[in-house]
């Protein structure tokens, strides 16, 4: 018998992933556990795996790299040794409803065929060149000239005065977490600078050493978790109505990609090297960049930094990573004139700001982490202990 393969639900909140394609050919044998396809849902890209093991059978209509598919479509299916393929009628309706990996139905609908007119109507070259300027098919629309001739106007009435851009599944996400973030936390942001002048020179000692070497945002995750260690109330979570103090320092770092924003995490930053942190960092950037990161190297986070400093930003207001207690936003470092002793001088100076959630914790103790923060920026050979 048949083994249907349906498009499965990746997340909790996913209803259409991105479709990137099959790994093994129609009519190739695969075995239960050997990825089959990708498929892009939310977070990431991952490799689906066949369920059972049998000859691949790809339907006539699979969608193509990159269509965007509904959880529960269906792919194809896994049939036995000498067993023919038969395209299930699902295929010939217009709707039908499938139960996916979950158990739950989900309706999938068949795009709309373009129909075309059985005779081709009169247009005016004005009205066929806004036609195509606007996007507006025309071959549908009544002419008001002569003999039903189709008129610029005619067109203009159609067009749509600003058509809505394309919003792919994973933006779509950020965008109901960021509002959703707003919507449930009592988010309040304080900014402050620190003299990074001994980071700076630090981070060369580094360089001059090794390389690879750590980057700024790779010290700042990991003074944060240290410093997170004095201050444990920034590290716990609203959940559940209550607040849930969480003994792992699990830092998020906050990566810019092609396809959006994402945050992968390193887990249990307190008890790495600062090499580590770098060497985890790179690692986990560099996958998020060519979407192969896991679901589970993005959950899990305790505490987020985010760095804005390479475009030239000082100071910011981050968004909280639901339902973390605190995201802490770099600037850039740039000399700016200080007061040291009684000498104004040039020194590496850099603006931090921590947005936290005031259900979790008050201003004071929040003021306080960063007092402490900026004191181990500007002292960091105490702090960093290889």
């Amino acid at each position: 018998m048949a083994i249907e393969i349906l498009v499965p639900r990746l997340g909790w909140n996913m209803e259409e992933g991105i479709f990137h394609g099959w790994l093994k050919g129609d009519g190739e044998a695969v075995r239960a556990g050997e990825p089959i396809f990708t498929l892009e849902g939310d977070k990431a890209v991952q490799e689906i795996e066949a369920t059972d093991s049998g000859i691949l059978h790809i339907t006539l209509d699979c969608p193509k790299n990159g269509d965007t598919v509904l959880v529960g479509a269906l792919l194809g299916s896994i049939l036995a040794p000498g067993e023919s393929p038969s395209e299930p009628e699902a295929l010939a309706k217009k709707s039908v409803s499938l139960a996916n990996v979950t158990g739950s139905v989900v309706q999938v609908v068949p795009a709309a065929q373009p129909t075309t007119s059985t005779r081709r109507r009169p247009i005016t070259p004005r009205a066929r060149r806004a036609a195509r300027e606007r996007g507006v098919e025309w071959s549908g629309i009544e002419g008001t000239g002569r003999n039903g001739r189709i008129r610029e106007r005619d067109v203009l009435a159609q067009a749509t005065p600003s058509k809505p851009a394309f919003v792919s599944p994973r933006r779509r996400t950020i965008a109901e977490r960021m509002l959703h973030s707003a919507q449930s936390t009592a988010a309040v942001t304080l900014n402050t600078t620190a003299d990074a002048t001994h980071l700076v020179s630090l981070r060369d000692q580094f360089k001059a050493a090794s390389s690879p070497s750590p980057g700024f945002t790779d010290f700042f995750v990991k003074l944060a978790a240290l410093v997170l260690r004095q201050h444990p109330q920034l590290n716990s979570r609203w959940q559940n109505e209550g607040i849930v103090l969480v003994p792992e320092i699990n830092i998020g770092i906050a990566v810019d990609t092609d396809a959006g924003l994402l945050v992968p995490v390193i887990r249990d930053v307190a008890g790495l090297t600062l090499r580590q942190v770098a060497a985890r960092s790179r690692d986990l950037a560099e996958r998020a960049r060519v979407r192969t990161l896991k679901p589970d190297e993005m959950q899990g986070g305790t505490f987020t930094v985010t760095n804005l400093g390479a475009f030239g930003i000082d100071a910011f207001t981050p968004i909280i990573n639901f339902p973390e207690c605190a995201i802490l936003g770099i600037g850039r470092i740039c000399k700016q004139p200080a007061v040291v002793g009684d000498q104004v001088v040039p020194r590496d100076m850099v603006t931090l700001s921590l947005t936290f959630d005031h259900r979790i914790v008050d201003g004071a103790p929040a003021s306080r982490f960063l007092q402490s923060l900026v004191k181990a920026v500007e002292n960091p050979a105490a702090w960093l202990v290889e």
